[in-house]
């Protein structure tokens, strides 16, 4: 904090963006003023500098400011250097090493997850799952640990009928009101489950990452044969998880929950 105080500029600065990355849309500066507490003089000044850098847009007929392209930017450098992957790594091969299970990390891309990270215990059954496959998120329990800490209505956009619920041999929720039963259940276990869905005779339990803002920036899976863990060990599982997720939100500057 006291290296915060030397730069009161700077750190005003990277509140705004903080804040406004995570807004759903470009919001007036007065409520920007008001949610950082910060003078309204000093949030024009600080917008004006940033909007010149490229950083933040206004939007005149609105009143509004957002993200400008230089964010967007700094966003595609972050996932040239794939922090995410890198940071995971070691830690999802600290949990294969604890739990001698295979695991992986992921990241929901609409509404798919895509693996990012993927580490193979030794002689346990052969996985569909890779670095880069993709795999419908409302049958994996990675993609339900992510699609249960989105808005309800981001959901809703992922999928507005009964079509956009990809089957996969006829198993996993088949309707809204079905994902909406298995995504309340994953809430109020506090993590989430697949069980035969992807594979028959394979399970998995998965916990998400959050990032600075609270979102839900990737999801850490164990996978199993069903046989291995009865269900009532599954919450122990998820626990060993659960910690492995809490480190890695904690090194990409998150809140764990």
């Amino acid at each position: 904090m006291a290296t915060a105080s030397k730069v009161p500029a700077a750190e005003s600065t990277l509140r705004v963006l903080t804040h406004l990355a995570a807004q759903r849309g470009p919001i007036p500066a007065a409520a920007l003023a008001t949610a950082l507490g910060l003078p309204r003089s000093t949030v024009y000044q600080l917008l004006d500098a940033l909007v010149a850098q490229g950083f933040v847009v206004h939007l005149p007929e609105e009143h509004r400011y957002g993200l400008g392209i230089a964010a967007f930017e700094l966003s595609s450098g972050f996932s040239r250097q794939e922090p995410l992957s890198r940071l995971g790594r070691p830690l999802i091969a600290q949990l294969v090493d604890r739990l001698g299970e295979s695991a992986h990390l992921v990241v929901l891309h609409g509404r798919d997850v895509i693996y990012l990270v993927e580490e193979r215990a030794a002689h346990r059954p052969s996985l569909v799952s890779d670095v880069g496959v993709r795999l419908p998120a409302h049958l994996t329990a990675s993609g339900r640990a992510l699609l249960a800490a989105l808005p309800a209505a981001q959901l809703r956009a992922l999928y507005p009928n009964q079509a956009a619920l990809e089957q996969r041999d006829g198993r996993g929720p088949r309707t809204r009101l079905e994902l909406r039963a298995v995504l309340d259940r994953v809430k109020t276990d506090a993590y989430a489950t697949e069980n035969g869905e992807i594979t028959p005779g394979i399970a998995s339990v998965a916990l998400a990452v959050h990032d600075h803002a609270g979102w839900p920036a990737a999801a850490i899976a164990v996978t199993f044969a069903q046989d291995r863990f009865a269900p009532g060990d599954w919450t122990a599982l998820a626990e060993t998880v659960a910690a492995t997720a809490a480190e890695l939100s904690r090194r990409i500057g998150g809140r764990p929950r």
